[in-house]
């Protein structure tokens, strides 16, 4: 979601401690040291609450500590990032918010081909996926999860995979309806060649709410994964059944499901990439954290048929200016409700150096949003500019200044948000 105090900033990971290693290949760990900053940032707003009518004006000031880490490759490694936030306003719009983003992958090598994983991610998400992104309309997700993975090759070419996780979802309001499940897998994968790898995998994934409502999943996928000197394609498609029971009340329904993930190297300064995926799942498992950009509408309890693809291309130019160019889509389907959510969007981001120690940084958003239960159609365009003069050569100050408007089938629903903000950052270490 976009922070309401400045641009969006890109976590270093939000992949699952159990998808780190696929059945195929590992990613290439590097160590990273301990890397501490704070941030102070005021924030003032011509409509604080994003509202059509009655327009208030405030200043939130927000302190913001950003921690991350890579240890060692070794029996035991893990990756940490966090960023905490606390943010008050001067005429007290609303009450004093903490903002979080947190992610946590670790894995220790019990014995052969034995691991344990433990994963973590905490972020703030949107309630009302059909409301503005203020505090009154946000609430935090932790999905905590853990479990062994034991892997035994049975022979110089094939794998057997198998996996048990727990996973507990827990949300900072009491609105919201935490779960707890367990998540079992299958798979078996074969190398066919140097560079292409499939094979066969089955997940059961079993949900229970605090409020007693069921939801089981199963899938039974193909998965392949194949790399080339400056590409690599990896993905699955298979079929997913998933089932609910609510107070006794049963219902099943089934699709076929998938995912796929490209990157490719056009040149040493330009890559291409490409990730998609269609699930049958719900509102407490961690589609969201995975695809940014898609939001669950926590005010449903139900199964959901989700579609989310985002691609884009990451350019550095020789003069140290970097172009980054994302495009996103995606649908929810409630099942039990049918109800279905659409959103697709355009995001750029530009940043040059202007002097030695002076930076412009740029961002432009365009997204659009289709609710087919009241047939409204909403428009949403941001852009913001800003400038960052390096004082020494751990502290810095930023400016921005930005613009949002929002149109929409309903007046209500519309909105103009003028804002200007000034930051210092300080680097520890």
């Amino acid at each position: 979601m976009v922070s309401p105090i400045g641009p969006w900033k890109c976590p270093r990971f939000v992949i699952p401690g159990f998808l780190v290693c696929s059945f195929f290949t590992c990613q290439v760990v590097v160590a990273e040291p301990i890397a501490l900053s704070g941030e102070l940032t005021n924030r003032f707003s011509d409509n604080t609450t994003r509202d059509a009518n009655g327009e208030i004006s405030d200043t939130e000031t927000r302190v913001n500590l950003r921690l991350s880490h890579q240890s060692d490759p070794g029996e035991c490694q893990a990756s940490t990032f966090a960023d905490v936030g606390y943010g008050v306003w001067h005429d007290e719009t609303y009450d004093p918010e903490t903002y979080t983003t947190a992610d946590f992958l670790g894995d220790c090598e019990l014995a052969q081909g034995l691991r344990w994983e433990v994963a973590d991610n905490l972020r703030n998400v949107t309630r009302d996926s059909r409301g503005t992104d203020t505090p009154d309309n946000t609430t935090r997700k932790n999905i905590f999860r853990t479990g062994p993975v034991y892997q035994v090759p049975l022979s110089k070419v094939d794998q057997l995979r198998l996996s048990l996780h727990y996973e507990n979802t827990e949300f900072g309001d009491s609105e919201e309806i935490d779960s707890d499940r367990y998540i079992g897998s299958v798979g078996w994968s074969r190398m066919f060649s140097s560079t292409f790898s499939g094979g066969v995998s089955v997940l059961t994934n079993q949900a229970e709410y605090d409020s007693g409502v069921e939801i089981d999943t199963d899938v039974v996928s193909l998965d392949f994964s194949q790399t080339w000197a400056t590409t690599s394609l990896s993905g699955s498609v298979g079929v997913s059944e998933i089932e609910s029971d609510f107070g006794g009340t049963t219902q099943s329904s089934d699709g076929v499901v998938g995912d796929i993930s490209l990157e490719r190297e056009i040149n040493p300064v330009t890559t291409f990439y490409l990730n998609g995926s269609r699930e049958l799942t719900e509102q407490t498992s961690d589609f969201d954290i995975r695809f940014g950009d898609f939001v669950f509408d926590l005010r449903e309890t139900s199964e959901v048929e989700v579609t989310a693809v985002n691609t884009g291309i990451r350019r550095q130019f020789s003069d140290a200016s970097q172009l980054n160019f994302n495009a996103f889509a995606n649908r929810a389907d409630y099942i039990r409700s049918d109800e279905t959510e659409d959103r697709l969007g355009l995001a750029v981001g530009y940043s040059r150096p202007v002097l030695p120690l002076l930076t412009l940084r740029s961002n432009a958003r365009y997204q659009y949003q289709s609710f087919d239960e009241d047939d409204v159609d909403e428009e949403t365009i941001s852009v913001d500019v800003g400038l960052t003069y390096e004082l020494t050569r751990d502290l810095g100050i930023t400016g921005r200044v930005g613009h949002t408007s929002r149109s929409s089938d309903t007046s209500a629903s519309e909105y103009d948000e003028n804002w200007f903000s000034l930051a210092l950052d300080y680097r520890f270490f």
